[in-house]
């Protein structure tokens, strides 16, 4: 992946709005479940669309959980959209009780996750959910890394005939996914080889990673990317090779440090391959100011994640 590649940036959700509607066209089954956020969650044009498959709760998560669940059990498939913090948060409980206890086919969808409501402060950080939904058994976690592979999540969820919870970006973010490498839950994508170091990150971080990578390459040390977009069930087989061929693993993500993506490759790791790790993420409560400044301030950037990389090569 080139630096030029990396310059232009999107928003996740347009493509999440976009996707919807097409698998809705193709599936009469697929309805849309909201909290009053028809326009933040980007559903105005499925509402304009099927204006009889959206479903409008109101502010009430809890409720709206359990409503996808009823429409489930009824033989609907349906994507429940909301602000990340108050979907993972608030209805915690009906997403273990109501979906995931009973395996019922529903796609959560967690709108502006990790920092992107940066500026509304640690209320609206949607940082823990990784870690609370993580413990939740039978659930999938997934957390695309740009547009497109928010597209083939969405397509591959809408299949999968099982509960899902998946992050959809607000913070704009470069297109990193090659072409044709499709979507595949539990499985990483490869974006750079690389036998010094693993650099395994998942969401915003990718784009990142491989900038990191790239700083690395300029002081000769040999940087592998790992685009972990599945935070459970884990690639372990990516993992296991991570730890063998390179001996050092750096984990990055915009959730809490504990119970997400480097605990999930360090629960891993321990087991089967212990190598040296740093996790980079997400320390104690995250202040209030703007997502990119949020990002710097705990060192989710690529600065930050070589720093991590050098310190393991020493």
């Amino acid at each position: 992946m080139n630096a030029a590649a990396l310059m232009d940036t999107f928003d996740c959700r347009v493509a999440f709005a976009e996707e919807l509607i097409a698998l809705a066209r193709a599936d009469s089954r697929i309805v849309a479940v909201c909290a009053d956020s028809v326009g933040s969650s980007n559903l105005t044009g499925f509402a304009a669309a099927f204006p009889d498959r959206l479903i409008n709760v109101g502010i009430a998560e809890q409720n709206m959980v359990g409503v996808a669940a009823g429409l489930a059990n009824g033989g609907f498939i349906p994507f429940v959209s909301a602000a990340s913090p108050f979907l993972s948060g608030r209805a915690l409980e009906q997403i273990k009780a109501d979906i995931a206890y009973n395996s019922y086919h529903v796609v959560l969808c967690g709108q502006s996750p990790g920092m992107a409501y940066g500026e509304l402060g640690p209320t609206h950080h949607s940082i823990e959910d990784l870690a609370w939904l993580r413990a939740v058994a039978d659930l999938t976690v997934l957390v695309p890394a740009d547009p497109e592979q928010t597209r083939g999540a969405m397509r591959w969820a809408a299949g999968a005939g099982k509960p899902v919870f998946m992050r959809i970006g607000r913070f704009k973010v470069p297109a990193v996914t090659p072409a044709g490498s499709g979507f595949e839950a539990g499985r990483a994508t490869l974006l750079r080889e690389g036998a010094d170091v693993t650099l395994i990150a998942a969401g915003v971080m990718v784009s990142r990673a491989l900038a990191a990578a790239a700083l690395l390459a300029e002081a000769g040390v040999a940087a592998r990317v790992l685009n972990m977009a599945t935070i459970k069930p884990l690639d372990a087989a990516a993992v296991l090779a991570a730890a063998t061929e390179t001996g050092r693993i750096v984990t990055a993500e915009e959730a809490v440090v504990h119970g997400g993506l480097g605990s999930a490759v360090a629960e891993f790791v321990v087991e089967h391959c212990p190598v040296p790790m740093r996790i980079l993420g997400v320390t104690g409560f995250a202040p209030t100011g703007n997502t990119a400044f949020l990002l710097d301030h705990f060192g989710l950037n690529a600065e930050g994640i070589a720093g991590a990389a050098r310190e393991l090569m020493r």
